[in-house]
């Protein structure tokens, strides 16, 4: 345990170097919100995918194929799992708050908090078995979590439509939604490559790794930069803050960790690899999102922030619990 909370220090530390450094950005008028808007769709549209098919250039094996259903297996009901916990405890009268608090509960930072704590408990197998949860998490954020921040938006474009057309429309939008986004492009073209065997060139696959390493200093500088406009004293009173994080951080991986042992699953990469995604502080991604819908962009700061450094405790004491059961 003592290990795991070393490893999650260290990269809480890193992480909060570089929102100082989005923050001083601000400060110093380095780059304005329009530069921001821009660096946030690069995240969102170019680096997004080409993470998700870098992840997959993974030797193929049936062993690590078996492991990789059953993660992805998990991954669902996870998500799932993060659906209905926020909808169920997560609700405020202004629209805006409520979309940033449920979107913060159901997307985790699956990717730069888990992916270090995963190759150092696990090794390689449960980088992978971590990437089928980034997988599903970029087809859910473009989808349900597009809807939860831009939902009254695409109400109003088709307002003064007819009935059957605003039906049409609507299944039209939910089909291009779930096939035609970035992270479910890059989640198939990277599955593909891998069931298919297909190795990319070093020189398509290096640029690809240069893109996805963009992943973690980009959103750090983008909630910095927002972090210099908020008023975090008023957040930091907020009681939805703090039963966002106690749902975010513990109760929904020990929930999960209930129902892999009352499954009887007791894979030690496979449980471990998820409780350490499900236990990650609130996603990035909810700050670029709650900006480009126009939702509350500071009480996502709030949330991200807290909840990031919360988890140096949090963190290693629910993956130490679910280390110990799995090894009963």
């Amino acid at each position: 345990m003592l290990e795991s909370l070393l490893i999650v220090g260290r990269q809480v530390a890193i992480l909060f170097v570089l929102i100082g450094i989005g923050y001083a950005c601000n400060r110093l008028r380095v780059f304005d919100k329009a530069a921001v808007r821009g660096m946030t769709d690069l995240m969102l549209y170019i680096v997004t995918p080409a993470l998700l098919v870098h992840v997959f250039q993974a030797e193929r094996t049936p062993e690590l194929t078996a492991s990789l259903k059953l993660a992805f297996v998990s991954a669902v009901v996870y998500h799932f799992l993060n659906i209905v916990t926020a909808h169920l405890f997560m609700h405020d009268r202004v629209r805006e708050r409520e979309s940033v608090l449920r979107f913060s509960i159901v997307f985790s930072n699956a990717g730069y908090m888990a992916i270090p704590l995963q190759k150092n408990i696990l090794g390689d197998q449960g980088v992978l078995c971590g990437s089928a949860v980034i997988a599903v998490f970029n087809v859910l954020l473009w989808t349900y979590g597009y809807m939860v921040m831009h939902g009254p938006e695409a109400d109003r474009e088709t307002a003064d439509a007819t009935p059957a057309a605003r039906q049409h429309g609507a299944a039209a939008r939910i089909l291009k939604l779930i096939f035609l986004n970035p992270g479910t492009l890059g989640a198939l073209v990277g599955i593909a490559f891998f069931m298919l065997r297909i190795k990319l060139p070093y020189v398509a696959d290096e640029p690809l790794r240069f893109l996805a390493e963009l992943n973690t200093p980009v959103p750090m500088l983008i909630i910095g930069f927002y972090l210099a406009e908020a008023n975090i004293g008023k957040i930091f009173k907020d009681a939805k803050v703090y039963l966002n994080m106690l749902l975010r951080l513990t109760a929904v991986p020990l929930i999960l960790l209930g129902i892999f042992m009352a499954a009887g699953i007791r894979d030690r990469i496979l449980v471990v690899s998820s409780i350490i995604a499900a236990s990650a502080p609130s996603a990035a991604v909810t700050t670029m999102f709650a900006a480009k819908f126009k939702q509350d962009a500071e009480l996502s700061v709030g949330i991200v922030s807290y909840s990031t450094l919360v988890s140096i405790i949090t963190m290693p004491v629910v993956i130490g619990f679910a280390h110990y059961l799995t090894g009963l």
